[in-house]
């Protein structure tokens, strides 16, 4: 069973909404409620989810999925950035 940080999805909302947040090959990526998509670090991710931990906000819900296999979304490549412009 592979426990690295790519296995997991993390579900966080309330009755009303739920956002996604899980580890892709680029890093951590927020699907908000709407749909939308935003890049997230660590830090960030542990931000909003922190306080649903702590019962700061008891309100929200928390579920954490694991995947036997990593859903594997398409990222677009990354581009070098060369120092010479001719």
């Amino acid at each position: 069973m592979k426990l690295t940080n790519d296995s997991y999805v993390i579900l966080l909302g309330t009755k009303n909404f739920t956002e996604r947040y899980y580890r892709d090959k680029i890093g951590w990526l927020k699907i908000s409620a709407r749909g939308q998509k935003f890049r997230m670090t660590a830090e960030q991710v542990l931000n909003h989810l922190l306080p649903a931990l702590a019962g700061i906000r008891p309100n929200l819900i928390v579920k954490i999925t694991h995947r036997t296999r990593p859903h594997l979304h398409h990222c677009p490549p990354r581009r070098s950035i060369t120092a010479d412009k001719r």
